[in-house]
Formats: C-alpha cells, sequence, structure tokens
C-alpha cells in the first residue's frame, strides 16, 4: 500500500494548482498540501515538493471553469483567506467537484462544500469593506497611497476596482500585515515590497510623507462629516456593524475618535 503524501509548494496560487495537477496526475493520497514555510512532518506521510508550472496550473484553472465558472470564484476567494489547512480543504472541494455529475458542489450538506463557500463569501465580504474604506493620502512624491489592514488577503482581488476608478493618478495600496503593497504606475499595477519605517495611521500627528495640503483637505472632510451627522439618528450599534472599529485608525474622518 503506498504510504500517504504531503505535497509542499511555495506558497503561490499556480503552485497549489500544480499540487492539484500532480496529486490527480499520479494518483497520489494526498496527507496535506503545505508551503515551505509550514512545513509539518506527518509520522507516516512521505514529502514531495512541488515546483509551479504554469502550464499545469493553467489546464486545473480551466478544467475548474469548464465545470463551473462559480466554483472557480470560490476556490480563488477561499484561497486567499489563507485560513490553517485551506489547502486540504480546497484540494478534497476540488476532487467532489470534479467527480460530480452536475451539481453537487452545491450540496451543502456536505461539511467541505459548506466550508469553502462560507470561506468565500467572508473574503468576498473584506473585499468590499476594503473597496469603501481605504483612503488615500497624497505624498510628496505625488503618489496616493494608503495603509490597509484586512483579515484575509484581499489585494488581489481589489486592484482590479482601484485601477478602474483612479485610472489617471498613480497610487500605492500597501497591506502592513502581508508586508506588501499594490503600486499603479498610469500603466499598470505590480506588487511591491516596502520597508516602512512607519505606519501611516490616519492620525492627528502630522507625518512629513505627505503633503501639507492633504491635511487641509482632511480637515475639510472631516468638518464634513460632522456637519451631515445628525445627533438624534445616530445608532451606534448599526455604525460600528457597518463600519467595524478595527478599520477606524485607517480612516481619515474617525482621526478625532482615536
Amino acid at each position: 500500500m503506498n504510504s500517504s503524501k504531503i505535497l509542499i509548494y511555495d506558497g503561490s496560487f499556480n503552485g497549489f494548482l500544480t499540487a492539484v495537477f500532480t496529486a490527480f496526475e499520479e494518483k497520489i493520497d494526498v496527507m496535506d498540501i503545505q508551503t515551505h514555510s509550514q512545513v509539518q512532518n506527518g509520522l507516516f506521510s512521505d514529502m514531495e515538493t512541488i515546483f509551479t508550472q504554469v502550464e499545469k496550473a493553467k489546464r486545473v484553472w480551466n478544467g475548474i471553469r469548464k465545470k463551473s465558472y462559480s466554483a472557480i470564484s470560490k476556490i480563488y476567494f477561499a484561497y486567499l483567506s489563507e485560513m490553517e489547512g485551506v489547502e486540504l480543504m480546497l484540494y478534497r472541494y476540488i476532487r467532489k467537484l470534479m467527480g460530480s455529475e452536475k451539481e453537487g458542489h452545491h450540496d451543502f450538506s456536505d461539511e467541505t462544500i459548506l466550508k469553502i463557500s462560507q470561506l468565500a463569501r467572508s473574503v468576498g465580504r473584506e473585499k468590499h469593506r476594503m473597496e469603501a474604506f481605504v483612503r488615500f493620502q497624497l505624498t510628496r512624491d505625488e503618489i496616493y497611497f494608503c495603509n490597509i489592514e484586512p483579515d484575509f488577503n484581499v489585494l488581489p482581488l481589489i486592484s482590479k476596482h482601484f485601477r478602474n476608478r483612479y485610472a489617471d493618478q498613480q497610487w500605492l495600496i500597501y497591506d502592513v500585515k502581508r508586508k506588501y503593497g499594490i503600486f499603479y504606475d498610469l500603466q499598470n499595477v505590480a506588487l511591491v515590497s516596502l520597508n516602512l519605517k512607519e505606519i501611516h495611521f490616519n492620525k492627528v500627528h502630522k507625518s512629513d510623507a505627505f503633503l501639507n495640503e492633504e491635511y487641509d483637505y482632511q480637515t475639510l472632510w472631516n468638518d464634513y462629516f460632522k456637519s451631515t451627522h445628525i445627533k438624534s439618528r445616530i445608532n451606534k450599534k448599526l455604525h460600528t456593524q457597518h463600519v467595524p472599529k478595527r478599520y477606524w485608525k485607517y480612516l481619515s474622518e474617525k482621526k478625532e475618535m482615536l
């Protein structure tokens, strides 16, 4: 009997899809799928390192999309949740999808299918929140900059939104939790890494990294924000549900409340 294997990949989505391809092609009894940085030996498992091959990844991607267009977005969104063990769960989900005749991946009585759908929805909600809660500040280099700290790795999901909305200006959105960002140079969006000396919260203290005029605009925005409040209609509980407090430190209109 063949022993179970732990597949080790480079942490990229294409790497994960390559691991899925290898598991199908070699009929591997998959014990787990882990990144290089999270390797944990299994007592009765061999380990196999998977080298990313884009062509193999594309074949898996196209195969899933042919089976179900909605499933491919669920898989990608759930992968970006970064939840521990999500790779093995996704592999099992893909096996169920490819082995079903029609709409087996909508069988929410199945624990794996239900969990992947829930993860995808959670990541989708975080994506929409980031699109709403990003607050750019103009730097002295004339680049609009902002920090974000999402629960999930949603930068790959929001780049298209901001590229379409702010196509006429350079901008950089930096994820302080994952230490990388996306930069738009008026033509393309690229991944960047930065060695930030300070995280730029929307606080009263001014930073030399931004233009003085930027703080004047923030003051105007704060004045407008306060003037539109109707105190008798304030519902703090409802407001916090729509704008959770964990986002406030990056919202210019909340700087006086921190």
